[in-house]
Parts: structure tokens; C-alpha cells; sequence
């Protein structure tokens, strides 16, 4: 009762923060319509584990893709951590979050890598879907077919635009980090992602679900990942059925 309370009186906020220093203090837009966990304070604790992984993996020069990024929390830290000589592709199809990214990415210091903005959805085939915005946090939006409980329903119904992971190997340059982000859509993403991993197999964080973990960790696996239980990685734990970020790392 109380959440919905705050998720219906605080889904219009917007405000500017800025990340921890290790990132540049850099500035960010951000909202409690994407996550209640943006009305805490402190930006170092409102999702240790994406920034545990992006202090880790993301080194100056990467390139990086950020599908369902949200407010644009790893986006943000990743250009700073990338540097000037790094590059971020952030992929966001629900244009209202797009507004803050842009905002957010315009604001960035001429020391962290340039952001595009992609306002597109990520899936199997390139063309348009119907997507739903979630009745709770826009960070629980999803493609026609997936989400979860965690929407409490559907607030309106649009239609994105999609492209494949595939597209986007032939398109943009191949990242070095990817994070997925997808709300119960990602077996159909790594359905169509052959070519991205054929040329590159970078380091890769997906959030899964109970029905697209086995097919995920298939595909990876299938190109020489070692995969690790992502909340737990600290402790080198491997994925198991109650893994819910996966921490794919290529092998030698």
C-alpha cells in the first residue's frame, strides 16, 4: 500500500544527482519512476552490483552497450570509467527516460566517453512491437509477451521500433562490456545474436528469468563463456536456478 502510494505521487519527479567520485562525479537525471531505489540518497547504494561489474570490467577505450538502460545509471558510469577515448551505445525505447538520457548525456565532461542515444527496443527481428509501460516502475516496461508481476499491470500500450543484437554488430563497433536489461525478453535477443559473438565476444551482464535462463546460458556457453552467478561473483559462484543476473566472461 505504502510503495504504491509513493510509486503513483513520485512517478513525475525529476531531479539531478551526481555519481560517486570514483566516476567523475559526473551528473545524471534521474527518477523515481525508474526504480523507487532513486529516492535514496546515496547513488553508491542504489545498485551496488551494476557498479561492482562496471568498476570491473569496464576499462579506458571500451566500447559499451547499455539495452534497457533506464535512467541510464551504467551508461553514466561507464562513460566516465571509458574515458574520452571510449564510446556508449545507450538503447531506450521509452521515449519519456529518453528525454532524461539525453539530458543526462549532454551534461557529461569532455573526459568521458560520448553517449548515443538510441530510442529503440532491442529483440528478435528487426521491426516494430508493441511494448507496455508498466503500471509500477518504468524500469519493469517490456516487449508483448514478457514482463512480470513486478509491472502491476500495463499503464499504456506504444509501439517501438526494434533492431537484433545482429543489426547492431553490423552497424555500430563491437563492444568491448554489454549489459541486457530486458524485462523477460532476453532468450528472444540472444536468439538473434549469433553474429555479435561469431565477431566478438565481449563481457557481458544479462538480467534472466527462470524460463530464458537455460537458453541464455546455452547460447553462451556454445561460444566459450564462463558464467557466474553476477550477485555473488565476488565468491567465483556459477550460475544456478536461482540466478537472476548472469556474469558471462569469455574464456581463453
Amino acid at each position: 500500500m505504502i510503495r504504491s502510494f509513493l510509486e503513483n505521487a513520485t512517478r513525475g519527479w525529476k531531479f539531478r544527482r551526481r555519481l560517486p567520485r570514483e566516476y567523475g562525479s559526473a551528473p545524471i537525471w534521474i527518477t523515481p519512476a525508474g526504480g523507487l531505489k532513486y529516492l535514496v540518497q546515496n547513488m553508491r547504494d542504489i545498485d551496488p552490483m551494476l557498479l561492482s561489474f562496471c568498476d570491473k570490467y569496464v576499462k579506458p577505450g571500451a566500447v559499451v552497450w547499455d539495452i534497457g538502460a533506464n535512467v541510464g545509471l551504467f551508461s553514466i558510469a561507464s562513460a566516465a570509467l571509458a574515458g574520452a577515448t571510449g564510446k556508449v551505445f545507450s538503447c531506450e525505447p521509452d521515449v519519456w527516460l529518453v528525454q532524461l538520457l539525453r539530458k543526462s548525456a549532454g551534461l557529461q565532461s569532455e573526459n568521458s566517453a560520448p553517449i548515443d542515444i538510441l530510442p529503440i527496443g532491442v529483440a528478435g527481428s528487426l521491426g516494430l512491437k508493441r511494448f507496455a509501460l508498466a503500471k509500477r516502475s518504468r524500469a519493469s516496461n517490456f516487449l508483448q509477451g514478457y514482463g512480470s508481476t513486478m509491472a502491476g499491470g500495463v499503464r499504456e500500450w506504444t509501439t517501438i521500433f526494434c533492431v537484433t543484437m545482429n543489426w547492431m554488430s553490423d552497424n555500430l563497433p563491437l563492444p568491448d562490456v554489454l549489459k541486457i536489461d530486458v524485462e523477460g525478453a532476453e532468450a528472444e535477443l540472444f536468439g538473434a545474436a549469433e553474429e555479435l559473438f561469431l565477431k566478438k565476444r565481449p563481457v557481458v551482464l544479462v538480467e534472466v528469468n527462470a524460463g530464458s535462463l537455460d537458453f541464455v546460458s546455452k547460447i553462451l556457453l556454445q561460444h566459450k563463456y564462463r558464467l557466474l552467478d553476477a550477485d555473488r561473483h565476488n565468491e567465483d559462484v556459477s550460475v544456478n536456478a536461482d540466478t537472476v543476473n548472469v556474469l558471462a566472461l569469455p574464456s581463453v
